[in-house]
């Protein structure tokens, strides 16, 4: 409705929406995310080492573990409880995850730095580049406006929508105090999610120094960052009094800056982003030195990064090595996110991982791809204000030394060498998906990742480590959990499709489907409620570590190395906006593995280096799921 957006005097919404609930209404009084008890915790670390080790090893990976559960770890663990209740704000795996993003000195890109890519417009018309461009600005800064207004929705899990996705409830629950508002959603089985990561989405950059970056965020700073052929431009987008500037005036803009003849720098600053993070420090500390301050502080405060491509998307495969990496000519990795827009419109986001994870990311992409194709601000027809774009818009320009140009140069250098070692490809499983999977009762994600493990036997002949990422933000400051999808189950269920077909009969199969879709359920469930293992044990050796401890023989066994040693990571999202997601693989003999299941189909997109072969890797997926299928609608397999 429009009333409720505010509009300015141009005519544009201002806000997405006015929430009748404050945005952090429920921050207050969100639980904290608990500090499993050190038992349960080496009791799942076990469990997961099973599949992995041969019973030599799990002896003595059994006897470390338990050695550690009654000596230092037990010491560790009340330390860290004390810490924890003394720190009630936040939660206990805060500091220590920001410090192990921040500490790492490996190049964002590819390492950490994820892309998730929209859906094209229902509209054809509406997906050429400026048009795109100006509307997903547009709807960009509306975000930002309504989330600093405290107009947002509150993020919220849903688990019964008919009683408290409704406006009487709303309307009820913003009278509680947000010192027990959480309570009172707890009450109709909604959970609010934490909202702390949420401001570092604009103004905000990781600035690289020596041994442990920096996050960075200006909320003054009024200027959008755009990108265009390796090129630096910046315009403000709102005024003095933080209103937006007229869709048609951002459209002028963006439009003189498509149009700008200028030549590539023959130095592109961009690589330096892509770099080892203390050669960067030292680049970034020359480069300052040399008197461009002024223009890395436009860089580093703008609202975002808008990457404008200048050639089309050929295929999905090009379209992921577009958002995963690119040309970092044309990008700026440290910034929270960059948007990117190719010559045909096809838009993605690549976003830095310290700052925050996907949850974030993913509800600002739902709404900035719903206002954009819902209530877009231009149409095909509309016209460019008549503004002096060359006297708003101002190209940054940067002095370059040799050193400098020498630091590019080599920058440039291994990154070519990295992306042209990376290997990216996908699958789409179409016979069937989530809601025959629903029907046979079995877990969508669960069958899922049994497949990723059948495949894995089937290509290498072993179970190794495997991650997926889960969101703790049902808790305050709540980040990630892991889930160990590789269990007794999931290699008893893939021995007996890969190597025993023929000893079982299809109800047996059925039935190793079934344990491992429970298992598998449990152990989400655990991830979700901050009851997973890994960091609860990455806390305690932080821990260990920051009091200048020796690093317990526990920490030491081989087996903890290889099971955090994860050549199979893989990670999930189902989204309107989101045609699919990827990034690269956490180790070298890896696969990056993103997916996701849909009502009547199945995507996955992988990313391997040359020590593991991908397109071979997602055959043997799309097997495992053939036979899985199969299976679990009565048929013999190969039938």
């Amino acid at each position: 409705a429009p009333g409720r957006r505010g509009y300015s005097g141009a005519g544009a919404a201002e806000f997405l929406h006015r929430s009748i609930v404050p945005t952090m209404h429920y921050q207050k009084s969100l639980p904290r995310l608990p500090v499993p008890k050190l038992e349960d915790t080496i009791t799942r670390y076990l469990n997961a080492q099973k599949p992995l080790l041969n019973d030599d090893q799990f002896r003595k990976t059994e006897e470390l573990a338990h050695a550690f559960e009654k000596g230092i770890g037990r010491e560790l663990h009340e330390q860290l409880v004390a810490q924890d209740n003394q720190n009630k704000h936040t939660s206990y795996i805060t500091g220590p995850w920001f410090d192990m993003y921040l500490k790492a000195r490996e190049p964002v890109v590819l390492n950490f730095n994820a892309f998730m890519s929209f859906n094209p417009d229902p509209k054809p018309e509406y997906n050429d580049q400026l048009i795109r461009a100006t509307n997903m600005t547009v709807s960009a800064i509306r975000f930002m406006k309504t989330f600093r207004a405290g107009y947002l929705e509150p993020e919220v899990f849903h688990l019964n929508p008919e009683k408290s996705d409704t406006e009487i409830f709303k309307k009820i629950i913003r009278f509680v105090p947000s010192s027990i508002s959480w309570f009172g959603a707890y009450m109709v089985n909604a959970y609010p999610l934490d909202m702390s990561q949420y401001f570092r989405l604009f103004n905000s950059t990781r600035l690289p120094k020596l041994n442990k970056d920096e996050l960075y965020t200006d909320e003054k700073a009024k200027h959008l960052l755009v990108l265009r052929n390796g090129n630096f431009y910046v315009f403000d987008v709102m005024d003095r009094d933080g209103n937006m500037l007229k869709p048609s005036e951002i459209q002028a803009h963006l439009k003189y800056i498509l149009s700008d003849n200028s030549p590539a720098p023959a130095f592109p600053l961009g690589y330096l982003t892509s770099e080892n993070r203390d050669t960067w420090a030292l680049l970034r500390k020359n480069l300052l030195e040399n008197g461009n301050g002024d223009a890395l502080q436009k860089v580093d405060s703008a609202l975002f990064c808008l990457s404008l491509d200048d050639f089309p998307t050929k295929d999905l495969v090009h379209l992921s090595h577009t958002m995963l990496h690119g040309d970092a000519a044309n990008r700026w990795y440290d910034k929270s996110f960059n948007l990117i827009i190719t010559k045909d419109g096809t838009a993605g986001i690549n976003f830095e991982h310290s700052w925050g994870d996907g949850v974030a990311v993913l509800r600002f992409q739902n709404e900035v791809f719903k206002d954009s194709t819902q209530t877009p601000a231009i149409s095909p027809q509309s016209q460019p204000a008549s503004v002096d774009s060359s006297r708003a818009v101002q190209k940054l320009d940067f002095k370059l030394n040799d050193a400098l140009k020498a630091g590019i140069t080599k920058a440039k250098q291994k990154f070519d060498a990295t992306v042209e070692s990376l290997s990216l490809n996908m699958i789409q499983f179409q016979e069937g998906g989530k809601e025959l999977l629903k029907q046979k009762k079995v877990s969508p994600d669960a069958v899922a990742q049994l497949a990723f493990q059948m495949a894995f036997l089937r290509q290498y002949d072993q179970t190794v480590a495997t991650y997926e990422s889960c969101s703790t933000a049902a808790f305050k400051h709540g980040r990630t959990e892991t889930i160990r999808p590789a269990s007794v189950h999931t290699k008893k269920c893939s021995e007996a499709f890969v190597k025993e077909l023929s000893k079982h009969s299809t109800e047996e199969l059925q039935n190793l489907i079934v344990e491992c879709s429970k298992y598998h359920g449990r152990l989400t469930k655990e991830a979700a409620m901050g009851q997973g293992f890994d960091r609860h044990l990455f806390s305690l050796r932080y821990l260990a570590l920051s009091k200048g401890l020796p690093l317990p023989d526990f920490y030491q066994d081989q087996a903890y190395a290889r099971l955090n040693h994860n050549i199979i990571s893989t990670s999930t999202l189902v989204s309107p906006a989101v045609q699919l997601g990827g990034f690269g693989p956490v180790v070298p003999d890896g696969f990056g593995l993103g997916y996701q299941v849909q009502d009547d189909w199945i995507g996955c997109n992988v990313s391997s280096y040359p020590a593991r072969n991908g397109k071979e890797f997602l055959q043997c997926i799309y097997k495992s799921l053939e036979d899985i299928f199969s299976v679990l609608k009565g048929k013999k397999i190969g039938s």
